[in-house]
């Protein structure tokens, strides 16, 4: 028997599976990677050593308000670790910077004051200036251009009126956007709703480029890249994380140039070979990514991508925040199937775009071709019921209903962290 951890809420969910039925584990070299120097010292040299750009120490000289874009509750930045380091680079090239922290929350709901000394450490919430993005606050936006897409960017004050912007975040796969980090600090992170929504029509979300691990020809990368650029985005840190959320590597300097060699690396750890199964097992990686079915749908894409047409997907996530949009969860309360729900999104212009769209047309899309079981004791059942998935409270129970569709001697592929690896 062949015993896997798979991350669930702050922990973890031991399973067994019988080897004969088990076709693989796809698991991020990530994961077992052993990295060069401790975290504090992998950040200090990316900041020591800068990708296609001065120091920031340099950059900084000169310059009055400083604004750095954070990332907010649902990504596990380890900011603790961080934004220490770069307030002390910031403030070695000028002590007398005036230096906001702006949140960035994209389409999620703002970040509470608890969830931010979970992020930063009292310290720095205590010490420094943060203000919490707000996509729905048109006041608090600019219009500073277009999108390639033809969307308008409108984009938070604050980072306009920056003398000097700059942000730090993460690098790991993401299931549209290829990856994360670099220019998604700025679109979707600190722009308007209406930025948003233009960049994340069904059009773009139904290319076949815009897929995980893949930015060549992506139309939602073009456009992302092209709204960084616009609020001049000039200076960034990017970590990459293993599965305890440690620091493994750090890139630090230009935006584009900084961030390549960052998704180079990330994504030459996250390949893995897809093995097709009756069943594929998943997790969105735990806390804090598995707070909600919105983010749940990342993990689900990776078991999509290594379960057969017709098979099951058993995604262990807690759900303990609920379905995490109220517009994504109508979409399929209110329809009569998740192909109603596909054949509303796709008759969508890109112009009439609406809130959450994009997740369901993703969740539509792997629920059309398999059956979505999600493993969660911390949220209401029929939420999840609602939405046109199965539910669990635990794995064996999970198994069970899976092997009552596709037969007890089903094949099974276990992907750990579903938003860890790039399943090819």
């Amino acid at each position: 028997m062949a015993v896997v951890k798979i991350p669930y809420s702050k922990g973890f969910i031991e399973a067994q599976f019988d080897d004969a039925r088990l076709v693989g584990v796809l698991e991020s070299k990530a994961h077992h990677y052993k990295p060069e120097a401790g975290e504090q010292e992998l950040v200090k040299k990316a900041l020591e050593n800068p990708i296609g750009s001065p120091r920031l120490r340099d950059l900084v000289k000169g310059k009055n308000k400083i604004v750095i874009i954070a990332s907010d509750h649902t990504r596990p930045v380890p900011s603790k670790i961080m934004a220490p380091i770069m307030l002390e680079e910031i403030r070695s090239g000028n002590p007398e910077a005036d230096i906001t922290f702006l949140i960035a929350t994209g389409f999620h709901r703002p970040t509470t004051k608890e969830e931010l000394i979970g992020k930063f450490g009292e310290k720095v919430v205590a010490e420094e200036k943060i203000v919490v993005h707000n996509a729905f606050e048109p006041e608090a936006m600019v219009n500073i251009g277009k999108l390639p897409s033809g969307g308008d960017i409108v984009i938070n004050k604050l980072a306009v009126e920056a003398d000097l912007l700059i942000s730090e975040g993460f690098i790991e796969p993401h299931f549209f956007a290829g990856f994360s980090g670099g220019r998604k600090s700025v679109l979707p992170g600190v722009v308007s709703k209406v930025t948003v929504l233009a960049n994340h029509n069904s059009r773009f979300i139904a290319s076949d480029k815009a897929r995980t691990g893949n930015l060549e020809g992506n139309p939602i990368h073009i456009d992302m890249l092209h709204a960084a650029k616009t609020a001049k985005l000039q200076f960034i840190l990017n970590v990459v994380i293993d599965a305890d959320k440690k620091i493994i590597k750090a890139f630090a300097g230009d935006l584009e140039k900084a961030h390549a060699e960052g998704t180079k690396f990330a994504g030459e750890l996250a390949n893995v070979a897809a093995k097709p199964a009756d069943i594929a097992i998943t997790s969105n990686g735990g806390y804090p990514l598995d707070q909600n079915i919105y983010q749940a749908v990342k993990g689900m894409s990776a078991a999509e991508a290594t379960c057969r047409k017709g098979g099951v997907i058993i995604i262990c996530a807690a759900c303990n925040d609920g379905h995490g949009g109220e517009d994504f969860y109508e979409w399929f309360k209110k329809a009569e199937s998740a192909q109603a729900v596909m054949d509303e999104i796709m008759a969508i212009e890109p112009q009439h775009t609406l809130p959450d769209q994009w997740e369901a047309q993703i969740l539509a899309r792997i629920l059309i071709d398999h059956t979505v079981i999600m493993v969660t004791d911390q949220c209401d059942h029929s939420m999840i019921t609602d939405m046109k998935m199965k539910v669990a409270n635990t794995l064996p129970e999970a198994m069970k209903m899976a092997e009552g569709i596709v037969g007890k001697d089903a094949s099974i592929t276990v992907v750990p962290d579903g938003v860890s690896v790039i399943v090819k």
